[in-house]
Formats: C-alpha cells, structure tokens, sequence
C-alpha cells in the first residue's frame, strides 16, 4: 500500500480553513490515477459499484470481498487521494463482523471505512473507532435501506425527521466519526449539519453548504440514463474524462457546483 499525503487531519483542515472538499467514487486504477492528477480529495471504493459496475438495481448485494478487490485495485494509481471504502450490506450487523471486515478492507488499502445510518449502529462505530478504525457515517438517503425507505427520496423535509438526521450526526460524530457522507436532504439542512458538525461533511444532493460534494464517477460522466436532480454531466463542458475530473474539482472549489438547481 501507498502512503497517502492527504490524511484526515488534512480534510479537517479543509473544512476549519473553509475550503471545499471534492469526492468522487471510483474503482479501479486507470480512473484512480486521473481523479489522483485531478486533484480529487477523497475516492470512495462505493458499494455503488453493485448499480454501475455489476448490473444491480441496488446496492445490497455487493460483498466485502467486491468492495476489498476494488479498493486494492484503486489504491494502486494513487498518490495524493485520501482513500476511503464502504462497509457493504450486512458487513457491520454485529461488532466482531464489523471489526473483521474493516481490517479486511484496511489490509486492501483503504485508509477509512464507511458505514450507514446510526441508531444501532452508533455501538458499531464506538467500537471500531475505539480499536484504531477510522470511520466515516452516511446519513440521509441510505441506499442499503432503500427497501425500508420505500425507494430513493428525499430525507429530512419535515421538522421531526430534520431534527432526527441532527442528532444521529452528532451521535456518528461523538461515537468517533471523523466524516459524514448526508445525502439528498433538503439545502438547508446539510447547511445547518457542516455548522453544527466539527467533523467535514460531504453532500451528495445536499445543498451547496456542505463541507465537501460527492458524486458517483458514471453519473458526473453522462453514463446513466436518468440522472438524480443532484447530479451534473461534467463531460458536456469537456473534451476528456481527465478534463471532467478537473471540472468538477474546481467546480467544487469555487461554489458552481452544486448550483440551485441541483438542491432539493
């Protein structure tokens, strides 16, 4: 494994400093290599990769072993990239399931884990970052419980289930979250997590405010046929995939991207 030059202090920085965080997913190496030049802060090995790369019309079956493979072959092509992995469905239930494969995913390359919601799952996080596990939280949409979300909407619009999303964030945080991905919330409501939260917070459809943005490689690419409202194809504005990954970074950087009409 390559050493990193960004760490998480570094991201921490970023957000005390007030400077924008660009995230992408990726998983393999050829891409790995351009977001790297491009300046991507983080890459994340997602369990998107069930939807983009295997076919799927979720994310729930993707394995440890998927997400491990992927990983090892991104952090190949990276020198600068923070290198962040998903914890896949069903991979963090108990505590020593959790530890067991985030040592597996850590062996493969990637310098933090991530894992979903929080409830029950604020014990999984308190024991993983207590044993030296670097933890990243998504809150929000949360693709594995799609099923039990009854499909991909929106998260967080009335006044109760705003003041929920708060508070399992800082609970993610206090457990020893060093991140948090919030995804498609109302803007003012990622706005108002960046404020409260000290840790970075990455939004994918989340409103211009937040810390960082996040987009999935093929999406920001124009390969989907349906993009989500949040998404915007960084291909129509250049003339190579290395040029897009270098839009979208200074996109993020200056505050064009996202504009208001990717915010819910």
């Amino acid at each position: 494994m390559k050493n990193l030059s960004l760490t998480i202090d570094h991201l921490a920085g970023m957000k005390r400093d007030g400077e924008k965080i660009a995230m992408l997913t990726c998983y393999d190496v050829s891409f790995a290599r351009a977001m790297d030049r491009a300046g991507v802060d983080i890459i994340l090995v997602g369990d998107s990769l069930g939807m983009v790369v295997q076919g799927r019309n979720t994310t729930v079956g993707v394995t440890t072993d998927d997400i491990a493979y992927h990983t090892e072959c991104v952090a190949q092509g990276l020198e600068r990239t923070f290198l962040l992995a998903d914890m896949p469905f069903g991979s963090y239930h108990d505590e020593s399931t959790a530890m067991e494969n985030a040592v597996c995913l850590l062996s493969a390359g990637g310098a933090m884990v991530k894992l979903e919601g929080a409830g029950p799952m604020i014990e999984i996080v308190d024991y993983l970052t207590s044993r030296g596990v670097s933890v990243c939280g998504h809150v929000g949409l949360t693709p594995q419980s799609v099923h039990q979300l009854g499909g991909f909407k929106v998260q967080g619009r009335d006044e109760a289930a705003a003041r929920q999303l708060l508070d399992d964030a800082l609970s993610l945080q206090q457990a020893g979250a060093q991140l948090l991905v919030v995804e498609c919330v109302p803007a003012a409501l990622g706005r108002e997590l960046s404020a409260s939260l000290d840790i970075p917070v990455i939004g994918i459809g989340a409103g211009a405010d937040c810390d960082g943005q996040v987009l999935v490689m093929h999406d920001m690419l124009g390969l989907i046929d349906r993009p989500p409202k949040f998404v915007a194809n960084f291909m129509q504005q250049s003339d190579s995939i290395q040029g897009a990954f270098e839009s979208y970074v200074l996109s993020v950087r200056d505050g064009r991207f996202p504009a208001k009409e990717h915010e819910y």
